[in-house]
């Protein structure tokens, strides 16, 4: 063997059992108990619990275009150092968005040998670019994304919002292509109208903002979004969903049929709309962080088993743009993917007793399963990608700003304390990230071509 991690808490499809795992050549290579053969290096996972790596598949990068704000070599970074190994980057706030093959080439130039995990691409579904679909799935998106309300960038050349004949005729073709459509469902016509009338009234505190996005923002377009792919049987994914209200439209739709998934976020059931005026800007997001009880109803959702997966929406800025007294001029994205697997093994696992299996699916097996990764990523078995993040239940610290790997150190989690803590990550058997030594000195990761699968 390459390496062999022993002793340590392995968390399989439906148990969580003690074992060593044998990795050769990148893959597992053998799992059992006691494993009687050698390795080049070992590592003591006794008291630690070794769990798939999490596929994060809602990250913003920036490359190309806009690496000041983020940038392969940093983003991966905090993923790596956050248990994440392979994630999927999306194809808005770099310049040019992910629209057209040119620019997606542009974006894999700026990835290649600058990414410490494996990535795979989204392209865009925008108006003006429908005959873009085919070539960009052709030349190996993982899926298309598409925005239902403005994404907020004022740049000549940002992505920009679909209209309803846009999103009609999309759909149609990402059907016929049997790829995944991604959706941020808010209502532009609802919350549009109500962010004037607020900055017309000089109503620009935290409660002012959230106000202008109400759940029923959210209700209004995933209701109309389930409709038009139950007419198109175009494949769908819900991102960043904020209310179990919307949870419980898209379980009705699939028990009608439709195919379609959803993902939360950390920051949805480890913050609320009192955490956004505590903390301010950092802390703002679209949709918006909601009350108490509603994350609640949300964690109960969650164990009922009707959220598919968990992203981190990860959407860096410099830090100048997060300082603002008007929230709705400051940038609205939360910087969170270095944290993503220790919130939700810290809040689900240990503070609510949700099952390590449980939330590996969420985390790992769905999101791979979904976007065509499976079966090399999200699951620890035989034949899978050694891709394993060792993490310690009982290593609570406060994180502090120095110990963030993103080009700018902020993130509403900053003083927080978790509960657990990532040990070391192993991208396709290489140890990219141990928390005593840091990153690793290559970045092996690699593009995962859509086209393949």
């Amino acid at each position: 063997m390459d390496w062999i991690i022993r002793g340590g808490s392995v968390v399989l499809q439906d148990e969580v059992r003690l074992m060593d795992i044998g990795i050769k050549s990148g893959v597992i290579a053998q799992l059992g108990e006691n494993l009687n053969c050698e390795a080049e290096s070992e590592i003591d996972a006794a008291g630690s619990v070794v769990m798939p790596g999490m596929v994060d598949v809602h990250v913003h990068l920036n490359e190309p275009g806009l690496s000041d704000w983020e940038g392969f070599a940093t983003g991966s970074a905090a993923l790596a150092a956050g248990g994440c190994t392979t994630y999927i980057d999306m194809p808005l706030n770099g310049i040019p968005p992910t629209v057209t093959v040119a620019a997606m080439k542009q974006k894999l130039e700026a990835a290649k040998g600058r990414s410490y995990v494996d990535y795979a691409l989204w392209g865009g579904l925008v108006p003006g670019h429908l005959d873009d679909l085919e070539r960009l799935n052709d030349a190996g998106v993982i899926g298309f994304k598409a925005f239902m309300s403005s994404p907020g960038d004022p740049g000549e050349e940002a992505f920009r919002e679909v209209d309803d004949l846009t999103l009609w005729e999309g759909m149609k073709r990402i059907a016929s292509m049997k790829r995944v459509l991604a959706l941020h469902a808010e209502s532009e016509p609802l919350v549009g109208r109500l962010s004037q009338a607020k900055q017309a009234a000089g109503a620009l505190s935290a409660k002012d903002y959230s106000a202008s996005r109400p759940i029923m923002a959210e209700l209004e377009a995933v209701a109309r979004a389930l409709f038009y792919a139950e007419q198109t049987g175009c494949p769908l994914h819900f991102v960043h969903i904020s209310s179990a209200e919307a949870v419980r439209l898209i379980a009705q739709a699939k028990r009608r049929g439709v195919d379609v998934t959803l993902e939360t976020c950390p920051h949805y059931v480890a913050l609320t709309e009192d955490d956004l005026e505590r903390l301010g800007p950092v802390a703002k997001c679209a949709p918006p962080l909601r009350s108490g009880e509603e994350q609640e109803r949300l964690w109960q959702a969650l164990r009922d088993g009707h959220i598919d997966m968990i992203s981190s929406d990860h959407s860096p800025c410099p830090g100048e743009l997060k300082r603002s007294g008007n929230f709705f001029e400051a940038w609205g994205g939360i910087s969170g993917a270095q944290s993503s697997l220790e919130l939700m093994i810290g809040e689900g696992h240990l503070k609510r007793g949700i099952p390590l299996p449980d939330l590996a699916r969420m985390l790992s097996y769905a999101p791979a399963r979904r976007f065509g990764l499976h079966p090399y990523k999200g699951e620890i078995r035989i034949g899978a990608d050694a891709d394993l993040a060792m993490v310690g239940l009982r290593s609570s610290y406060e994180l502090q700003a120095d110990q963030l790997h993103y080009r700018h150190k902020h993130s509403p989690y900053v003083g927080r304390t978790f509960a657990c803590k990532v040990l070391a990550t192993w991208c396709r058997g290489h140890l990219v990230y141990e928390e005593a030594s840091g990153l690793s000195s290559v970045m092996p990761g690699v593009w995962l071509s859509g086209s393949v699968t």
